[in-house]
């Protein structure tokens, strides 16, 4: 793979989104070794070829999880990933967690389903004026609490069982969310930077996974292949 130059218009996205970038060669996990092709000003490069490659092999996965009306949760509570995480999510009407993972999301999955219970009784409440009958100062604490629910778990509302695999970015940040999802079974596509272990999740996409353009392309990959996986089953 050449930097500069490649006669494959994937791998010419890739390097366009900043996708080849990892980290200092200090923090490399020896797990992301095959998937290193060189280091430039201390920055170890990912070999883009295997990157595309891992990218296809997860998105042809998670095709097949929309042919069968699987449901797909998103999780990137980093920063970098917020806003990409809750666009797609939204965009397939999937679960998602665009924020800090609460332990027990999987594991304890019925006392999750309380709270957002509770942040849609609360809701409608609001919405129909219901909460007139409060005072001011009770009003306000029903408020924070909307907020800290809506903040927590909005994203959840429409996970009504256990995934058919959970979506990641980076699992080294995210590792809570995969050792839950390892111990419910689900399997993990993850977007994993050169510092994560590649042998925690199912299907591991080697590349950067600290920088908003990718992290965004990779999204969109992996979001766009659902959307085709329903389409060719509806056509089918």
């Amino acid at each position: 793979m050449s930097e500069a130059t490649t006669t494959n218009p994937k791998v010419e996205e890739l390097f366009k989104a900043g996708a080849h970038f990892g980290f200092v060669r200090s923090r490399r996990h020896p797990s992301a070794k095959p998937f290193i092709y060189g280091t430039k000003n201390r920055i170890e490069i990912f070999d883009l070829e295997k990157t595309a490659e891992e990218l296809d092999k997860a998105a042809s996965y998670i095709k097949e999880i929309a042919k069968g009306n699987g449901t797909v949760l998103f999780v990137g509570g980093k920063s970098e990933a917020r806003e990409a995480i809750k666009s797609a999510a939204e965009s397939l009407d999937m679960p998602y967690v665009a924020g800090r993972w609460i332990g027990g999301t999987l594991t304890n999955f019925s006392e999750i389903k309380k709270r957002v219970a509770k942040l849609e009784d609360l809701t409608n409440q609001k919405q129909k004026g219901e909460l007139a009958k409060y005072t001011k100062k009770e009003r306000l604490l029903i408020d924070r609490e909307i907020e800290n629910l809506h903040r927590f778990f909005s994203g959840l509302a429409n996970l009504k069982d256990k995934p058919a695999v959970m979506f990641v970015i980076d699992a080294k940040h995210e590792h809570i969310a995969v050792a839950e999802a390892k111990t419910m079974g689900v399997p993990v596509v993850a977007l994993c930077g050169s510092d994560c272990n590649f042998g925690e999740v199912d299907y591991a996409i080697p590349g950067n996974d600290s920088s908003v353009p990718s992290v965004k392309y990779f999204v969109e990959r992996i979001a766009a292949a659902y959307k085709e996986g329903k389409s060719e089953k509806a056509g089918a």
